[in-house]
């Protein structure tokens, strides 16, 4: 398959299974897939109303743990080695007994690793795994609101380079 018909098949692979559980279903309209010139971009994007994670911490909300299995289950058989960027949006945060040198550099980083995590849980294996990221509020998804919630999300990316 072209790198468009393998997008086009894991985006609807991925829909589908998101339909079909009725927990997830109100969730498809947050994530979105591209192609970018890595490769194929799987979008997992937090709105006003839902986060993937608490406030401040890689502490990922059961949902978003039930939809990155999906997410694993979808590309499981794929050859594809796997990047995955975490991004915050602009607020700053500080937390009860958080080190001051944590940040949203750090927590995006530590949201990247814990998607790892979850993916490999749910049976991708380590040696998939290309690289992590976090960028922290860099790569805004509205660049006019820096603190849109859509900002927040995580981009799993099957490299094709």
């Amino acid at each position: 398959l072209s790198d468009d018909g393998q997008l086009r098949k894991v985006e609807a692979e991925l829909r589908k299974r998101m339909e079909r559980d009725p927990g997830l279903k109100d969730l498809v309209g947050q994530v979105r897939l591209s192609r970018t010139s890595e490769g194929i971009r799987i979008e997992l994007i937090d709105k006003a109303d839902y986060s993937m994670f608490a406030s401040g911490t890689n502490d990922m909300d059961p949902r978003a743990r039930r939809l990155i299995g999906l997410v694993a289950q979808t590309i499981d058989g794929l050859p594809h080695r796997i990047a995955i960027r975490g991004h915050t949006d602009a607020m700053p945060f500080t937390a009860p007994g958080r080190l001051a040198a944590e940040n949203n550099w750090t927590l995006s980083a530590a949201r990247a690793e814990a998607t790892r995590v979850a993916l490999s849980q749910a049976g991708i294996p380590d040696e998939r795994f290309s690289r992590l990221e976090g960028v922290a509020d860099t790569e805004p998804m509205n660049p006019d609101n820096p603190m849109d919630p859509r900002n927040r999300r995580l981009s799993i990316t099957l490299l094709t380079g």
